[in-house]
């Protein structure tokens, strides 16, 4: 198998959605002049990390799938050749809103779509205020760099469902961030490696980074950073991201290394879906 190289970002809001959506047509730029075959931005990458506080302003964030946003990045993935992992606000009707990653491919197309699974509403991330959860169940998308998963920030709280992209043959799992300290800094270094290991693929992880006091004041949360890429056997790919500032982040995957981790340990094999009946009881 060959090398691919990946990029991932990580930012804080500038305080206007235009401003964004150049930053991160930046990003895509820098990143393809660095060889990179696929980026993927933070949650949500356009916006502020809305969910701190249940305002229904915030619903003017969301549009279709199809949307003139990822239009546009489609556009940009086709000229650039680069596989493109955007994390939107989906509008698929009024009222009815989803936290969603559309897939586009280098050659501008979009492959498919993953609705964000798991909803949490707790302290400064009540998201069910403004997200439905998804219905879309865990797509996996052929791609020209590999066949591809995508999870989304509080989804990797949950083993089923790294498992399940895995069993559908994802090689690279894309899971968008905005985390902030907490309850989650502990998880934050063990869960993503953790499911690359047990599962035998990348998993490559952006996160929002600074605090949007610019949009929230003192209700503002300092979002962490510390962006990375891990292997399949749950190694750093280089170095964390910073957990301070703006970054923009390129790692090499080793392909190869999918076949050495899976043919060392053969979790596939001896799964026993048999006895694992309580885990999908109601």
């Amino acid at each position: 198998m060959v090398d691919v190289r990946v990029a991932l970002s990580q930012t804080t809001w500038t305080g206007d959605k235009e401003s964004m959506l150049d930053k991160h047509e930046g990003f895509a730029r820098d990143a393809a002049a660095q060889g990179a075959q696929a980026i993927c931005f933070q949650e949500l990458f356009y916006g502020p990390y809305f969910g701190i506080t249940e305002e229904s302003k915030y619903y003017r964030f969301a549009e279709p799938a199809d949307g003139p946003i990822v239009q546009r990045f489609a556009a940009l993935a086709k000229e650039l050749r680069m596989v493109m992992i955007l994390p939107i606000y989906e509008e698929e009707m009024p009222g009815v809103y989803y936290n969603t990653a559309v897939v586009v491919d280098s050659d501008g197309s979009t492959v498919g779509s993953y609705r964000k699974m798991h909803i949490p509403h707790v302290d400064k991330f009540y998201e069910k205020f403004y997200f439905r959860p998804g219905n879309l169940g865990w797509p996996v998308f052929k791609t020209s760099i590999g066949t591809i998963g995508v999870t989304i920030c509080y989804d990797r709280h949950f083993p089923e469902g790294w498992r399940m992209l895995g069993l559908a043959g994802a090689e690279i799992v894309f899971n968008p961030n905005a985390s902030k300290p907490g309850l989650s800094n502990r998880l934050w270094e063990i869960e993503q490696p953790t499911a690359a290991a047990a599962n035998g693929y990348f998993v490559v992880v952006p996160n929002r980074v600074g605090k949007e006091d610019n949009e929230y004041g003192e209700l503002a949360v300092d979002f962490y950073g510390t962006s990375y890429v891990v292997d399949p056997r749950g190694n750093y790919v280089g170095e964390v991201g910073s957990s301070e500032t703006e970054q923009l982040l390129v790692r090499d995957l080793d392909m190869d290394l999918i076949y050495q981790a899976r043919d060392s340990w053969q979790f596939y094999r001896d799964r026993r879906p048999d006895g694992y009946g309580a885990i999908v009881a109601p």
